[in-house]
């Protein structure tokens, strides 16, 4: 006859493993996660406003350079430009970026022209 070994007690599988992944995710996503609010920019939704009065304002933005209606300009100038064109801050001005600007050169412009005081910004393709 065959003589098959005793049988042995099953050997129940250990959770401390399990319990030590489950910290470690707990911990990752603690800190992968992100409390507070983020800065944004609030832009207004396009043909939402009345017609158009005063002069255009033109806003380029292109990889190098910021145009005003067509003229190349630094920042300061850009704001000084506006100021001249504009009869009061909530005038609409018109930001177009050209492709390949980054966005980032984008948002600190919006930004410049926000802290200026200009809060109709409409940004258009």
């Amino acid at each position: 006859m065959f003589a098959f070994a005793a049988p042995r007690r099953r050997r129940r599988p250990s959770l401390t493993p399990m319990i030590d992944v489950v910290f470690l995710l707990l911990v990752f996503f603690m800190l992968a996660a992100r409390f507070g609010q983020d800065a944004g920019i609030e832009l207004g939704l396009a043909g939402g406003g009345g017609a158009w009065s005063g002069p255009p304002r033109l806003v380029e933005l292109t990889p190098d350079e910021s145009r005003l209606n067509g003229v190349a300009v630094d920042m300061p100038g850009l704001v000084a430009g506006l100021g001249r064109l504009t009869d009061s801050p909530a005038d609409p001005i018109v930001i177009r970026p050209a492709p390949g600007t980054d966005l980032q050169r984008l948002a600190d412009v919006l930004a410049a022209l926000r802290a200026a005081g200009f809060s109709a910004l409409a940004l258009v393709e």
